[in-house]
């Protein structure tokens, strides 16, 4: 399979950033194909990694939740790649990235609005990666257009 995505795909991924839940049937209507095609083609986008349907929240507007950026700078970057696996497997961890200037790897994490749960990523779960030199957090206090799919750490707390 390739992991590529076509005209068609890129435009069916369009559309279903305007309505994420628009039915099979109301995709194939704007983008003039059938409906077994739309699904056949999301299914093959997920199946390759190329795509991922899932609920978004808006993070200033939903009472419980923190959302944090930390800065990371590993003690050697040959292990870069290695270090991003397992700093982006944190249950915490929205995503990570591989980045240029000050810092190696770059974070956003949310958590609960209790300040104590950020403390616990920086002392407990980062510092288990082991490798890292320094971090440098910084707490979101208000955006705009920010969306973001609950990571597997939230997702606990957040459904009690």
């Amino acid at each position: 399979m390739k992991k590529t995505m076509d005209a068609a795909d890129r435009r069916l991924v369009a559309a279903l950033a305007e309505d994420g839940q628009a039915s099979a049937a109301v995709l194939a209507e704007t983008l003039g194909v059938t409906a077994p095609t739309i699904r056949a083609r999301m299914k093959n986008m997920v199946a390759q990694g190329l795509l991922r349907v899932a609920g978004l929240v808006d993070p200033s507007a939903v009472k419980g939740l923190s959302v944090a950026l930390v800065g990371i700078k590993l003690h050697s970057q040959m292990q870069l790649d290695q270090k991003l696996e397992e700093i982006s497997a944190l249950p915490d961890v929205n995503w990570a990235a591989a980045v240029t200037g000050r810092y190696d790897i770059l974070v956003e994490l949310v958590t609960s609005e209790d300040i104590a749960d950020l403390y616990n990523f920086l002392d407990k779960a980062l510092s288990g990666v082991g490798g890292i030199a320094s971090s440098e957090s910084f707490v979101v206090m208000k955006a705009r257009r920010k969306w973001i799919p609950l990571p597997k750490g939230a997702r606990t707390w957040f459904s009690e």
